[in-house]
């Protein structure tokens, strides 16, 4: 990372840069966060439209977007270990494992709060 020294509204900036190349290097390698990201865009205004109350309303959405932060980590654990080596070890599988997982279950989060709100 170019300019660790950067303190204050600099650091800021440089932040939001960092994250930046960060959503866009997702985007453009992980076919997962691709659809999660269409599936939100998808929900957001039916979240809208059928929640009946503000709560209700950023339960929906919420659950959504811990679907793709979750998916952002998870990618970030898959590079980290790709970077390290290709070859199979036991640890690198399971760490691309658990995050996997963790997306599972934040999939699942999301399918449970939509489906005790709207049923």
């Amino acid at each position: 990372m170019a300019n660790q020294n950067a303190k204050g509204f600099k650091r800021l900036i440089n932040a939001c840069f960092f994250s930046a190349a960060g959503f866009k290097a997702t985007w453009r390698h992980e076919e997962a966060f691709r659809q999660e990201v269409i599936l939100f865009v998808a929900s957001t205004p039916l979240a809208i439209w059928l929640g009946e109350t503000v709560i209700e309303k950023l339960l929906l959405i919420g659950s959504m977007v811990l679907v793709m932060l979750v998916e952002l980590l998870n990618t970030a654990v898959e590079s980290v270990v790709d970077r390290v080596g290709f070859e199979h070890h036991e640890l690198s599988g399971r760490a691309k494992d658990i995050g996997s997982a963790a997306v599972m279950m934040s999939l699942a989060w999301a399918a449970i709060t939509w489906a005790l709100i709207l049923l």
